[in-house]
């Protein structure tokens, strides 16, 4: 070899020589099974870490969704007197740059009484025009309608509430308030029997179990709430521009109000999410630097295994930048491909984990994923590109500095010495 050849940076003899020592021959096949560790280690560590961070997203994602999108993005409470000229302070708030949507209601726990039990049920009296523009419960009706919802003649509740009711549209849901009339014997509760006009699915477990929608006119009767409401829900284009726009709606009420963003009402549940994701995060990342740190056992016994072929290449005049960059690039190849297919099952199983969730819970014959305990319905992933690429490169990093030293030993090692190893 020339010696032109020979100092040229990444020649295609190191490629070649590099390619021949990935290749598994009878002798060194101890070696080949650590690297074939090392590169299913890689492989399983990223897709899991692609995976888990993909469905903690979407877990995150689809609650805020769920959670903002049937509850205000901030709520309006008044401080001084009842909030009994609810619809002129609505119309001023939904006129503030940034709001898409301000709905009074009245909210008020009950009883729910049916065919197969009673349960406590929330109960939200709102207007049907401001009902129509929650794509949330109005677009996910499963049976029935909310035409004549303003008329007053039915009440709409979530599917598991039906369920557990043993109602359908058209049945009649019994609602007992323990706020009633007080006469000498004490106060009696209020009971009132409803038809129910609509079914919806949120597809969240809590709220398709609880809420219950009421014309606002209703509610006010039956809560005996006269002409007042309870709040005003404030929904906003953008839920991280609440910040800013609550100075504004203290303004605009024109009168003194309390105003209580989503941050502040689930600041606890959303640390808790947050905290988890980075621990697991953490946790995970060592599954790959496990099998970076075999990279480094099967490329020092690679190195001394093949010392003869050093001290060859050598005497040949080959540098030891050649020899660095052979193993360089003989660990660095482990890395890489682990990581590719690591990514590409990852992605694999974010685009199909539901259709696996259901797989596996058909084959044990369990439930992965409750509805009870996680909220949700289904099994979300979001995969985002800066997280993904993140694990990437850090998989990527981690190959890279696991073949250093084993390079480098190589690089080092003298001829005369290296005939030592034989």
């Amino acid at each position: 070899m020339s010696e032109a050849k020979a100092g040229r940076p990444f020649a295609p003899f190191e490629w070649k020589l590099a390619g021949r020592y990935l290749r598994s021959r009878r002798k060194e096949a101890f070696i080949s099974v650590i690297a074939g560790f090392s590169f299913v280690g890689i492989m399983l560590g990223v897709a899991t870490l692609i995976i888990v961070m993909a469905v903690m997203n979407g877990f995150r994602g689809q609650l805020m969704d769920k959670i903002l999108g049937i509850n205000g993005h901030a709520v309006v409470q008044p401080i001084d007197s009842p909030l009994t000229d609810y619809a002129s302070v609505a119309d001023r708030l939904a006129g503030v740059d940034g709001v898409r949507l301000a709905m009074p209601f009245v909210e008020g726990q009950v009883l729910a009484s049916g065919p197969s039990g009673a349960f406590g049920v929330l109960v939200r009296g709102v207007r049907s025009a401001d009902l129509q523009k929650l794509p949330l419960v109005y677009d996910t009706v499963q049976v029935g309608s909310f035409d004549k919802f303003d008329d007053g003649i039915g009440i709409a509740i979530g599917q598991r509430l039906a369920e557990s009711l043993g109602v359908t549209v058209g049945d009649k849901v019994t609602l007992v308030s323990p706020k009633g009339n007080v006469t000498a014997l004490g106060t009696t509760p209020r009971v009132k029997a409803y038809p129910v006009a609509a079914i919806f699915k949120i597809g969240m477990s809590e709220y398709d179990g609880t809420f219950v929608f009421m014309p606002i006119a209703e509610a006010q009767k039956y809560f005996m709430m006269e002409d007042k409401v309870t709040a005003i829900d404030v929904f906003v284009n953008n839920p991280d521009d609440i910040g800013a726009i609550k100075e504004k709606l203290t303004i605009d009420a024109g009168r003194p109000v309390l105003i209580t963003d989503w941050r502040q009402r689930n600041v606890t549940f959303f640390s808790a999410l947050e905290v988890e994701r980075n621990v697991m995060f953490m946790i995970l990342t060592l599954i790959v630097l496990v099998a970076a740190l075999n990279i480094v056992s099967g490329m020092t016994m690679l190195v001394k295994d093949k010392s003869h072929d050093i001290a060859i290449l050598r005497t040949m005049g080959a540098s030891r930048g050649a020899i660095l960059r052979v193993f360089l690039i003989t660990g660095s190849a482990i890395g890489v491909a682990g990581t590719l297919a690591g990514f590409v099952l990852g992605l694999v199983v974010c685009l199909n984990v539901e259709k696996i969730r259901q797989f596996v819970s058909w084959l044990t014959s369990t439930e992965l994923f409750s509805p009870e305990l996680y909220y949700l319905s289904q099994l979300p992933a979001d995969m985002q590109m800066h997280e993904t690429v993140t694990v990437l490169i850090m998989a990527l990093v981690l190959s890279f500095a696991a073949t250093v030293y084993p390079a480098w030993k190589a690089a080092r090692l003298d001829p005369v010495d290296a005939l030592r190893y034989e």
